[in-house]
């Protein structure tokens, strides 16, 4: 054996805080197979191995399963683009933290004043950076007041409160910077981790507004490019934004009729 520093799973394990059973399970599939071994023929990780161990967490972050982690470690210029993606995400991210921070402490005043009523349209464009949902609501109702969609969203939205609308702005700003990480990375909007990020948008919708179909995903998707209001809105974040969140989102909902089928 050389000089060369080794670490047993346990070592590793203790150090990483990933279990021994998990290291043994990326060894079985041959993710991570240790490149030494002792004299008693027990596993030893070198530093390249920890390294690889480092990529493969990195990767299981972001979403990747471990069969696509397995073929981006195969392709060292694929991994360096999943990587490039994770950088851009976690900028996003410290970004967002900021502007959550300055959400949260106006919250805060507010709520020490007195003043913790339902938003009022001022507060509300000034919560949405100017966009004010509540111009929509005529057009909205005419156009879909006789839906169950509206009026699920209008039942929900009626309860919300700062705290409510605070949170649902700052989700929807984590999916805006998942989509611009993706954007920097230049992720093909039918690639897993872009469908990974357009099934948790209709989550996000599901959740906060009304019970969205892969139908309803895509009439939105088609409105975000057709709507000028709502493609000058998105693009704020990024130009070009509303046109591959579009896309994204429209290669997800075929994704749903395929897997129907």
């Amino acid at each position: 054996m050389t000089d060369t520093q080794h670490w047993t799973v346990g070592e590793v394990a203790e150090l990483t805080r990933v279990s021994i059973r998990t290291l043994h399970h990326y060894d079985a599939v041959g993710l991570l197979v240790p490149s030494a071994r002792s004299e008693a023929n027990y596993r030893l990780y070198t530093a390249a191995d920890l390294a690889r161990l480092w990529r493969i967490l990195t990767f299981r972050e972001l979403g990747f399963p471990l069969s696509e982690i397995a073929r981006l470690e195969r392709s060292p210029e694929e991994g360096v683009g999943a990587l490039r993606l994770q950088a851009a995400l976690l900028r996003e991210q410290l970004a967002r933290s900021q502007r959550r921070l300055d959400t949260v402490t106006s919250l805060l005043e507010a709520a020490e004043s007195g003043k913790g009523d339902p938003m009022n349209s001022e507060q509300m464009k000034t919560m949405f950076d100017g966009f004010d949902p509540a111009q929509y609501e005529a057009e909205a109702r005419e156009r879909w007041g006789e839906t169950e969609a509206y009026r699920q969203s209008a039942e929900r939205t009626r309860r919300y409160g700062p705290a409510e609308w605070a949170q649902l702005k700052t989700e929807g700003e984590a999916l805006t910077a998942r989509y611009l990480a993706l954007m920097d990375a230049g992720v093909a909007p039918g690639r897993p981790e872009a469908q990974a990020v357009a099934a948790e948008h209709r989550a996000y919708f599901s959740r906060w507004f009304y019970n969205a179909s892969a139908d309803m995903m895509r009439g939105l998707a088609q409105m975000w490019v057709q709507d000028e209001r709502f493609t000058r809105n998105i693009d704020k974040a990024r130009p070009g934004l509303a046109a591959y969140q579009s896309a994204v989102v429209d290669a997800w909902a075929d994704s749903q009729v395929s897997q129907a089928e």
